[in-house]
């Protein structure tokens, strides 16, 4: 997939909005993926998903044993990921603020981890993921999701892949511009 065609599937689901949105990073901005929107479709979420794996390092594809995500965004496009690879998908929540497997889930020690996002920005959420992985005995050896929005410096410690790379720019509380601190804000994401 071309990053038009990626683009096709976020506007056809009028998953990319645009006005003032307070990022999940903490960060505003004046556009946001609503990758929920993008992956209700199933077929869609197949189509995106499999792209996705298609841009793995085939090295990286084959050796991964399990596919984890982070609630609540990664969830939908973790499970297709692990469709894609015939692996099996699961995912961490915060009930109390970190992430944890829960559900019964769990990995066995060494068990090698894919962890897949929806999109990074920050990076904090993957690293936390990343951590609790680790954490339950498993080990990441990659991270992939459907969107980069990464600012510049933002670096992982395993290898990093995604579909597409979309440099919106993004704001400090403090450095919103004018035009934008105007539109009243809307929080679409799933951190508090």
């Amino acid at each position: 997939m071309t990053e038009e065609e990626v683009l096709h599937e976020f506007r056809a689901s009028e998953a990319l909005l645009e006005g003032h949105f307070l990022l999940s990073s903490g960060r505003h901005s004046g556009h946001y993926l609503q990758c929920a929107r993008v992956l209700m479709e199933p077929m869609r979420a197949s189509r995106l998903a499999a792209a996705l794996a298609a841009k793995m390092p085939r090295e990286l594809r084959a050796a991964v044993d399990i596919v984890v995500s982070p609630a609540m965004g990664g969830i939908i496009i973790g499970h297709e990921m692990g469709r894609a690879l015939g692996k099996e998908a699961i995912f961490l929540e915060r009930p109390e603020g970190t992430f944890e497997l829960r559900r019964g889930f769990r990995l066995e020690p060494g068990q090698k981890a894919l962890v897949v996002e929806d999109v990074v920005t920050t990076g904090l959420s993957s690293k936390e993921a990343m951590k609790a992985v680790e954490a339950a005995g498993g080990e990441v050896i990659g991270l992939v999701s459907l969107i980069d929005r990464r600012a510049d410096g933002v670096t992982f410690d395993v290898p990093y892949h995604a579909l597409v790379d979309i440099t919106f720019p993004t704001y400090a509380e403090s450095e919103v511009p004018a035009a934008l601190a105007a539109v009243p804000v809307t929080k679409p994401g799933s951190r508090k």
